[in-house]
C-alpha cells in the first residue's frame, strides 16, 4: 500500500503539472509553466485506495467504475480542500468557476476525474 501511495502521489503531481501547463498554453502563455503544491502529494497519494475498491467493482462496466472514481475523488477533494482552506493553505480556489462548490471542487472536472481514476486503476491494479 505504501508503494501505491507513492506511485499515486507522484502520478498526481505529474498530471497536475501537465494540466496546468496545458492551461498556460490555452491562455497563450507559451512558457508552458506547470505547477503543483507539496500539499497535493498526500492528497493524490490517497488514490491508492483505488486498488481495494477495484477488487470489488472490477466486473462493473468502465463508465460505472469511472463514475465511482470521480465521485470518490470529488469527496476527497472536498474534504481535503475544506481542511486546507480552513488553515488558509489550500493551493486551489475554484470560487470563480461556474460549477464550483464552496470553491473547493468543480463539477465540470468530472470527466477529468473519471479518466484519472481509470488511469490510476491501470497503473496500480495491473496484474504483476
Amino acid at each position: 500500500m505504501k508503494k501505491n501511495f507513492i506511485i499515486c502521489g507522484l502520478t498526481g503531481w505529474c498530471l497536475e503539472i501537465l494540466f496546468t501547463a496545458f492551461d498556460s498554453f490555452r491562455k497563450r502563455e507559451l512558457t508552458l509553466i506547470g505547477k503543483t503544491s507539496l500539499w497535493m502529494f498526500p492528497i493524490y497519494g490517497m488514490a491508492a485506495i483505488i486498488k481495494l475498491l477495484y477488487l470489488r467493482i472490477k466486473n462493473l462496466p468502465t463508465l460505472i467504475r469511472a463514475s465511482i472514481y470521480s465521485i470518490l475523488i470529488f469527496i476527497g477533494e472536498y474534504i481535503s480542500g475544506s481542511i486546507l482552506k480552513k488553515y488558509n493553505v489550500c493551493p486551489w480556489d475554484y470560487s470563480n468557476a461556474r460549477a464550483n462548490i464552496k470553491g473547493v471542487i468543480r463539477l465540470d472536472y468530472a470527466p477529468y476525474w473519471m479518466l484519472t481514476g481509470l488511469l490510476y486503476e491501470k497503473i496500480i491494479c495491473r496484474k504483476k
